[in-house]
């Protein structure tokens, strides 16, 4: 199973570096040796049992499957990649995981007939390696572990390439559903989302004919495989979640502005007095007051807790520095940035309150990242 990916930073130690092949870093996952490990300890025995003499080497016989299925899945990443690099797409990386793999890239600017056949080059591959391995048979021994290795390897691709072409992500084929609507909408989030629900359609059916056929054939369910089924159904479940989740967030950016989200705040120079500063919040209830510098910049924030809680003896003689927060070095935005734009440029400020400034400069309003939050993924957060 495979799927490729946007990724806009690598993760922490993923796995053992296999090198690079074509120029493309290549990853073994750490949960690649748990999924070995499985295909050893069950493919073992039955090696043994067909073939009673092999003793322990019908473990060794299981270890090579797991390494030819690696291997099978390695050629299907490295065609997504190949063709990902035909349009110019930056690949990062090919990682090979506990559920197969998949492809990583940079961010890249897609088409809908661009990413269906960056998609459809990996089950392509896993048909040709089955046909190879078809023809390879042919002239073969019955009976032999090569010809066992070889008819394995085979299937396995067949089914590989067969699941990956269903129309549902995070599967291969759920790029054929996305591209379609892609096409007719002119959006690829709303394409996303259709695909997504596609593949949730496909869990369902899934579960649905591991545990009904049986049943329906007057027969009980195998339970190895419904649980293969629920496992591999929650992973799908999960992608397909991911994806829908993601690209809903996608089609709020549009929306997204430093205006729109921005509380009103008013800006005050440092230095100012407590009883001033009071007075301006009287009038202005609801508001913000951002301290500037000299220069004009925004350098902090008051708290209107502290602000009251100063005695009304000292309120005149002392400066509304000493109940503010500081902003971070250059935690202003303009409040006309929207969209993409805005959450990258607060993705490279710290802290997490922003001071919003007009065209002149001037302060016009203060911006909370929980707010912005918020608003990309419709869900509250934490202190909102």
């Amino acid at each position: 199973m495979s799927n490729t990916q946007k990724t806009p930073r690598p993760e922490a130690n993923p796995g053992l570096s296999l090198g690079r092949i074509a120029g493309i870093p290549v990853v073994l996952a750490w949960s690649w040796f748990v999924i070995t490990a499985f295909i050893v300890v069950v493919f073992g025995p039955r090696v043994s049992g067909a073939f009673p003499g092999i003793g322990a080497g019908a473990y060794a016989v299981a270890l090579g499957y797991a390494l030819l299925l690696a291997a099978s899945v390695l050629i299907h990443e490295l065609a997504h990649a190949l063709t990902a690099r035909a349009f110019g797409w930056p690949t990062t990386r090919i990682v090979l995981n506990l559920w197969g793999g998949h492809t990583q890239f940079a961010n890249f600017n897609a088409s809908p007939g661009r990413s269906l056949l960056v998609a459809l080059a990996g089950p392509a591959a896993n048909f040709a390696l089955a046909g190879i391995g078809w023809a390879i048979l042919q002239a073969m021994t019955p009976g032999t572990v090569s010809y066992l290795l070889a008819t394995i390897l085979v299937w396995a691709n067949l089914l590989v390439a067969a699941f990956n072409v269903l129309p549902g992500l995070p599967l291969d084929g759920g790029r054929l559903v996305e591209s379609a609507v892609w096409k007719a909408t002119g959006s690829q989030e709303k394409g996303t989302v259709a695909a997504g629900w596609a593949g949730r359609i496909i869990v369902i059916v899934l579960l649905g004919v591991v545990v009904g056929l049986p049943l329906v054939q007057g027969r009980g369910p195998d339970l190895a495989v419904i649980l293969i089924a629920v496992v591999m159904g929650a992973f799908l479940w999960m992608g397909a979640t991911a994806a829908i989740e993601n690209a809903r967030m996608r089609l709020r950016l549009p929306e997204i502005s430093a205006g729109r989200l921005q509380q009103r705040a008013l800006g005050l120079p440092a230095g100012t007095t407590v009883l001033a500063a009071r007075r301006l919040l009287r009038e202005n209830p609801g508001a913000a007051v951002v301290l500037t510098g000299v220069s004009g910049q925004p350098e902090a924030v008051v708290d209107e807790a502290a602000l009251f809680a100063v005695p009304e003896e000292a309120a005149n003689t002392t400066t509304v520095n000493a109940t503010a927060r500081r902003l971070a070095a250059g935690a202003y935005v303009p409040e006309w940035a929207e969209g993409q734009e805005l959450v990258q440029f607060l993705a490279r400020l710290e802290g997490s309150e922003y001071a919003v400034i007009n065209r002149q400069g001037a302060v016009t309003g203060l911006l909370h990242q929980r707010t912005v939050v918020q608003a990309i993924t419709g869900k509250n957060t934490p202190g909102t």
